[in-house]
C-alpha cells in the first residue's frame, strides 16, 4: 500500500479501469506521471513480478515527500521516485535507465489532498493564501499574476481556461481591487471568491444550482498559473517518444479542455486526422501511424455516487504502434 491511498479522500478515480488499461504484464517498465498519493502505483506494484519496474514522479514536492517516506519504510527496489513534472517522464525515465517503458498513466488536474489544504490556496471552500501551485517552490502564485497581469490577460485566461461567460467583468473587478486596496489586496482564496461570486450574481438572472460562482474563476487561475495545458502537451508527446510498440498510454481527465486536448492527440496519432487519398477515401499513403486508440471510459454510477470527484473523469486509452507502421 502506498503512503496515503487507504486514507478517506483520498480515493482514486477509475484505480481498477486506469490499472487495467495498461495491461500490465510482471516484468514490465511502467510510468505514474501524477504519483499524488500513490493509489495507482499501489495498484500497478500489486501486478508486478520481482523483475518488473515502476519510475513514479510528481510535481507537487508534499506528494514525493510523502512517497520517499514511504518507501524508506517499505523498501521497493522496484519503485523510484522523482520530484518532476510529467512533461520530461522520458527524461526522467532515461535517466534511470529506460529508454522504452510498456506503459504511462496520467492523472490530471488537482489532487485531493492539495484541494483539503487551506494553505495550498487551491479551493475557495476553505480560507487560505492565494497560491495555487503545485509546486510552491517555483514561479508566481496565483496572487502574483493577478497583481500584475493585464487586465485583459486575466479576462482571457478566465474566458479560455474557465469558460466563464462574465470573465471579463470579474477582470475588471480584480483590476478595481487591486486600485483601490494595492498591496493588501486579493491575498486569500476567500477574498478572491467572494469578489468573483458578487460579479457573477450581480449578472446572472438566478442562482446556478450545485456550483459555487468562483469555480470557474479557480479553475482558471490554476491552470495557468501551472502551465497544465502545456504541461499535458509536454507530457503526451513525451509519453509517446518512450512508450515501446504495444505500449499503453492511460490519460484520466477531468475537464472538458483536457479531454479534448488528450482526444485530439490520439485521433493526430493515429491517423483520423490524417491526409486522405483523393481516389480510395483511406489515408494517403506513407502516413505515419504511432497510437491506435482503444477505448474511453466512464466512471460507473455508483462510483460517482461514492466518490464526487469521479463525475467529470472521463478516461482514453491508446496503444504505441511499432515505428515503421505508415498507411498502405
Amino acid at each position: 500500500m502506498s503512503p496515503d491511498a487507504a486514507k478517506p479522500g483520498h480515493v482514486p478515480v477509475l484505480l481498477d479501469e486506469a490499472v487495467d488499461a495498461l495491461a500490465i504484464h510482471a516484468d514490465g517498465i511502467y510510468i505514474d506521471g501524477t504519483f499524488g498519493r500513490g493509489g495507482h502505483s499501489a495498484r500497478i506494484l500489486e501486478r508486478l513480478g520481482p523483475a518488473g519496474r515502476l519510475v513514479a514522479l510528481d510535481r507537487d514536492p508534499e506528494a514525493v515527500a510523502a512517497a520517499r517516506r514511504w518507501l524508506a519504510d517499505h523498501p521497493d527496489g522496484r519503485v523510484s521516485i522523482d520530484h518532476a513534472r510529467f512533461s520530461a517522464l522520458a527524461e526522467v525515465a532515461a535517466g534511470h535507465g529506460h529508454a522504452r517503458v510498456d506503459g504511462v498513466l496520467l492523472d490530471l488536474g488537482v489532487s485531493s489532498p492539495q484541494l483539503d489544504d487551506p494553505m495550498r490556496g487551491f479551493s475557495f471552500r476553505a480560507d487560505g493564501p492565494l497560491d495555487m501551485r503545485m509546486d510552491p517552490g517555483t514561479g508566481q502564485s496565483a496572487r502574483q499574476w493577478l497583481l500584475t497581469a493585464s487586465e485583459q490577460a486575466i479576462a482571457e485566461v478566465v474566458r479560455d481556461y474557465g469558460e466563464e461567460r462574465f470573465a471579463v467583468p470579474i477582470a475588471k473587478a480584480i483590476a478595481a481591487r487591486r486600485r483601490h486596496a494595492g498591496d493588501a489586496a486579493l491575498r486569500t482564496t476567500g477574498e478572491l471568491a467572494g469578489l468573483v461570486a458578487g460579479v457573477v450574481r450581480s449578472r446572472r438572472a438566478k442562482p446556478q444550482a450545485g456550483k459555487d460562482p468562483a469555480t470557474r474563476t479557480f479553475q482558471a487561475v490554476r491552470i495557468h498559473v501551472n502551465a497544465e495545458l502545456e504541461e499535458l502537451e509536454g507530457g503526451l508527446n513525451a509519453a509517446l517518444a518512450c512508450l515501446r510498440p504495444g505500449g499503453r498510454l492511460a490519460v484520466i481527465s477531468f475537464h472538458s479542455l483536457e479531454d479534448r486536448m488528450v482526444k485530439r492527440f490520439i485521433a493526430r496519432e493515429s491517423g483520423r486526422d490524417a491526409p486522405r487519398d483523393p481516389v480510395r477515401g483511406g489515408l494517403a499513403p506513407g502516413v505515419r501511424l504511432r497510437l491506435r486508440a482503444l477505448a474511453r471510459v466512464l466512471p460507473s454510477p455508483a462510483e460517482c455516487e461514492t466518490n464526487p470527484r469521479a463525475r467529470s473523469a472521463v478516461l482514453r486509452v491508446a496503444e504505441r504502434l511499432a515505428d515503421a507502421e505508415v498507411a498502405p
